[in-house]
This record gives structure tokens, sequence and C-alpha cells, in this order.
């Protein structure tokens, strides 16, 4: 899912806002005038917060739709990725942690009790992280450049998909943008090689899939390449005259390529004394990092043991109901994941590994995606204004990518949601697991959830773009299963089969997330676990596995969120009985925003009284 995981990174980070003035005017937040003295001094404070973060990260104001007017000169910089820009926002984060926390909760009103609750669990955490020597602390991935991490990895997507190309002052801001890219490749470095001597060194795998991606940019020629094509293509489609290919090419050739080499260099030169354990317990206090990874993505206080257990019971409850469908269409010999897998190389499911097919497939995407908006008026009272947009990840960097992630809309409109789909082999999506990744990734799932999330009026800035894992992974599975109640599948039995298959995969991550971080499993055997569990293509399960190796705890989220989305809709349809209205609960804990498993169950409770 997008880069909401790394946005969130960014807001914590000292990324995600703006000045006060700006705050007011988009997010409307300032205090009425019957509020009260803690409730203005809170919201005051929200605005202080928002203004110090966002002045400091350019590439938040563009993915937020923020860096025009008096906000322009952004454009012209890429995030300051340097460990003295680190430590400063380390400094900034515990002083405004403080000052939350010297407000007087019980004296703010619903919502402001709501923004205290969700950033107090938050600052919370991040200061649980700041004690490890790697990582950073406000996330847990114990390295600065990964496959899955690291500007290399993120710019050129960037620049390509959302640094906007009007006018020639764009262009040159472009430019900039490409050689302050050099920079950040470097300062990266320096802390890379920091995290290396206390201890945090990645896996050799993850070495290796990340060695290959840095090939695949700097094999490329500069001419060649996604950000110079992005600059041609784009100045000549808005007619902005200037040689701007052959300056891109230049930068690149100079300033770029050498640099992104440098962090290669860096990593070659401890990959041979790289373990093959992927789990984080082998770093310094590394399995109290797990903990930490656990609180901060699933927001609960489950225990390693716990999540380990809840993914096997999971598995083995969707496995049975799983093995019905499949028996109802003929499908009896051998276990649920060797017919799964056996359904995935049908002929009749399968996508050409053409240009031409996977075309075609996203245009399927989006008729289902049209199809089910169709159906959300009967469901929500508030629907998101921005639309949504499907498109390819990247071929640059689909070999370590997910298989699926979110963009957020920009908070202006300028620019749509969009979910992107990994084609880097059309195998691995056979056509009765699409609709699911639309349900989950577009409507009603992630962008019904973070586009209203953003267009709630009368909000904090800050708390439009605050997000947690548990929350909106969570949501996803939830929209998944709410596209089966409301008869998705009614006449597509394999499309079931494969949004079954989609719980069954988030139910496995459990398990293999707890088995390597917490029992020491190998890579190997979590992706022998998995392919035998879910009949999955073992190159799609290789790169999911690698994932979880640096996000530990990440993969939990989605089910434990799930469950607790499920557990809390249960829970009211048993208190209010007959005048349970799915309209009101879908709005309500939308209308929360980003939260926190343990502020969204308080919120949902109040809603139904017992």
């Amino acid at each position: 899912m997008m880069d909401r995981r790394k946005l969130l990174m960014s807001v914590a980070a000292g990324g995600a806002l703006a000045a006060v003035g700006p705050v007011r005017a988009l997010a409307q937040t300032a205090a009425a005038p019957a509020a009260g003295a803690a409730s203005a001094q809170f919201l005051a404070l929200l605005d202080k917060i928002a203004q110090e973060m966002i002045l400091s990260d350019p590439e938040t104001l563009t993915m937020l739709g923020m860096d025009r007017g008096p906000m322009a000169q952004a454009r012209f910089k890429l995030s300051d990725r340097s460990q003295a820009k680190v430590d400063a926002d380390k400094v900034k984060f515990t002083d405004a942690m403080k000052a939350v926390k010297a407000i007087d909760r019980k004296a703010l009103g619903t919502d402001e009790q709501v923004y205290y609750d969700t950033l107090e669990f938050f600052g919370d955490t991040v200061m649980d992280g700041y004690r490890f020597p790697y990582g950073g602390g406000f996330s847990p991935s114990p390295y600065v450049v990964s496959q899955l991490g690291g500007a290399y990895q993120q710019i050129p997507d960037f620049l390509d998909s959302q640094h906007r190309l009007d006018t020639p002052d764009d262009a040159e801001a472009y430019l900039s943008r490409l050689s302050d890219f050099a920079k950040g490749l470097d300062d990266e470095r320096a802390r890379m090689q920091a995290e290396f001597a206390a201890g945090a060194v990645p896996p050799d795998f993850v070495i290796d899939r990340t060695l290959t991606q840095m090939g695949a940019i700097t094999g490329t020629p500069a001419a060649d390449s996604v950000m110079t094509r992005s600059l041609a293509r784009r100045t000549a489609a808005n007619n902005i005259p200037g040689e701007w290919a052959a300056k891109a090419q230049a930068i690149l050739t100079n300033e770029v390529y050498p640099a992104i080499q440098r962090q290669a260099d860096a990593l070659k030169a401890v990959r041979p004394n790289a373990t093959h354990d992927g789990g984080v317990w082998r770093l310094p206090d590394g399995e109290a990092y797990y903990r930490f990874g656990l609180k901060y993505y699933t927001t609960s206080s489950m225990t390693p043991d716990e999540v380990h257990q809840m993914g096997l019971e999971q598995v083995a409850e969707i496995s049975a109901r799983t093995d019905a469908l499949l028996k109802a269409q003929g499908m009896t010999q051998g276990s649920v994941g060797a017919r799964v897998a056996a359904l995935g190389k049908d002929p009749r499911f399968l996508y050409p590994n053409t240009d031409a097919a996977k075309e075609e497939l996203i245009k399927e995407l989006n008729a289902q995606m049209v199809a089910i908006q169709a159906r959300m008026p009967e469901y929500f009272g508030r629907l998101p204004k921005s639309p949504c947009d499907i498109k390819r990840v990247p071929v640059a960097i689909e070999a370590g990518a997910p298989g699926g992630y979110y963009q957020s809309p920009a908070l202006d409109g300028s620019r749509p949601g969009a979910y992107y789909i990994n084609l880097r082999d059309t195998a691995e999506w056979p056509k009765w697991t699409l609709p699911t990744l639309t349900y989950h990734e577009a409507v009603p799932g992630h962008h019904f959830q973070i586009a209203l999330q953003q267009e709630k009026p009368d909000t904090p800035l800050l708390m439009k773009v605050m997000g947690f894992s548990a929350y909106s992974e969570g949501w996803g599975l939830y929209a998944e299963q709410l596209a089966d109640e409301i008869g998705a599948y009614e006449n597509d039995p394999f499309g079931q089969i494969g949004y079954l298959q989609s719980l069954m995969f988030r139910a496995a991550r459990l398990v293999v997330d707890s088995g390597l971080h917490h029992k020491r499993w190998s890579r190997e055997q979590g992706i022998r676990y998995m392919v035998d569990t879910l009949g999955d293509q073992e190159s799609s399960i290789a790169t999911e596995v690698e994932r979880y190796c640096v996000w530990p705890g990440q993969a939990s989220s989605y089910k434990v969120g799930h469950t607790t989305w499920v557990r809390l809709r249960e829970d009211a349809k048993r208190r209010l009985g007959a005048r349970f209205d799915i309209k009101g609960f879908h709005d309500t804990g939308l209308n929360l925003g980003g939260v926190p498993l343990t502020v969204l169950e308080r919120a949902m409770n109040a809603w139904t009284p017992a």
C-alpha cells in the first residue's frame, strides 16, 4: 500500500505539514470562538507541529500538492537525508510530545481527545524506538537502504509521478532536484555505514536484491532513464522549450549515477560478512526491536507468540473455507495450497506476459472499480470526491517492489489517488485474484479510507495525513470482506476463492513475520511455508518474505487490524440490534481518520453504548 507508510514516516521524521497560514487556510483548523482554553491551546499546538514539520520536508509538500504559491521553492529541493537532520528532528519531536503531554486531555472536546490519544500513542511508540542504535527511531526498519527503502528506490518514481511539470520553472526545479538526489544518496550512505558499525548489516539476500535494483538504474543509459524520459516527455507535452533531456542526462551521468554506485560499493564492502538470517533477532537488542515493531505497526500489545498463534488459527479456518469452495468446483485432490497453485497455472485465468496484455489487465481493473463504486452509496454516507487511477509499478523498481500499493491524492485536488500493481510477471496475477486487489487498494479500500480522511472538513492538517498500518491495512481487508458480503462474487466462484486466498495470505503473514523475527525461521523456511499454504508462485513469495525482513512487524498489521474492524462491527450489531446502521458504522469509523486500534475501539464503543 502506498506510500502511506512512507508518508507517515515523513510526518514523524520531520516532514508533513505547512506553515500556520496555509495549514489554517487548507485544513480549516482554527478553534471556534466558544472553544475552551485547553482546546484552543491544543489546536494551536497541532498547527505549530504542522508548521515545524512540513517546512523541512519538500517531498511531502509535493506529495500533498502544497508546493505552490508561498511554498513554491520546495519544488527545487528533496528531503534532507543527513544524520544532522535526523538528530534535529528527534529534538523537535521530543519537545512536541512533551507539549502534547502538558495539555489537560479531560478539558478537550470529543474530536480533540481523539487527536490527543492518537498523538500520544504515536509519540510514546516512537520514543521506544529512540533507544536502538539503528533504524532512525521513527519507524521499525533497521536499514536506511534496502530493496524497499532509500532514495535510489523512491526518487525516480517520485519525480516521474509527483513532481509537476507545467512551467519552465517546474522544469528547472526538476533539474535542481536531480542534483539534490545525488547529495541525498551520499547522506544516506553515511547513515547506512553508521548502521553497519552499530551491527545492523542487512542479510545477504537483501543486499543482493538491492544491488540488482541499483544496477538496473545505473546500467540504463542516462538518455533512457525514467528520470530523463519523464522530463523530456512532459516538457514536450506542455510545450516547454529547452534542452531539458540533455541537462538531465548530464546530471545523471556526472552526479546521480556515481552517487548510487558509491552506495552500491558500500553494500558490496559488507556483503562478504553478511549473514543469511533475515530476522532482527540477530541485531543488537533485536528481540526488543521486534516487539517495538509489533507495537508500532499493529498498535496493539500483542506478543510475538500471540501473533504467531493467531496466524496459525486463522490460516486453518480460512483454509477450510477455501477447501469447500474448491471442492464445489470439482477440485478435490491435493492440499488446498496445491489446488490453488494448480488454479493459478490454469491457462483460462492467465494474461500473456506482454505489454499489450498488461494494458488489458489494467483496463479490466478499471472496469471492476467502476462496478463496485456504483454500489457504494448503499453502504457509505460519505463518498470520496477524489477519483482513483490504476497504474503499473515502474519497471525500474518492480523487481523488489510489493505486488500492489496505494498513493494518496494531493490535498489540493491536483492529483488523484492511485493504486499501483506490479506487473513484472502477469503469471503472478491470475484473473481470479484481481477483483480483490481492486477492493483492497481502491474501492472501498485504501482509496476510500485515505481520501475521506483527507477530505474531512474542519480537521487539523496533521490529522489529515497521520496514519497507522493496522487501521488502514485492517480496513483494506475489511473492504475485501465487505465486497464479498454485498455480492461482488455472487457469480464468480473463482473470484471468491481469490478473496479467501487474500485473507489466508494475510493470515500466513502473521505466521511468517513472527516466525522470522521471533522463532528464528530462515528466509527459505518462510518462503516454503507460504508457498505450501497458499499455492502462490515462489518468485512473488520470495519478495514478500524479503519485505518482512526489512519491515519487522508491518506484515502482522493487516490481519490484526482486520480482526479488530470485524469484531467491532459485530459488537455494534449485538449492542444496537435493529438500530444498527451499516452506513453509520462505516462513517463513524472512517470519520476518525488514521488512528491506533486502541483509539478506534474506544470511539466505536462510544458510538454503541451498552
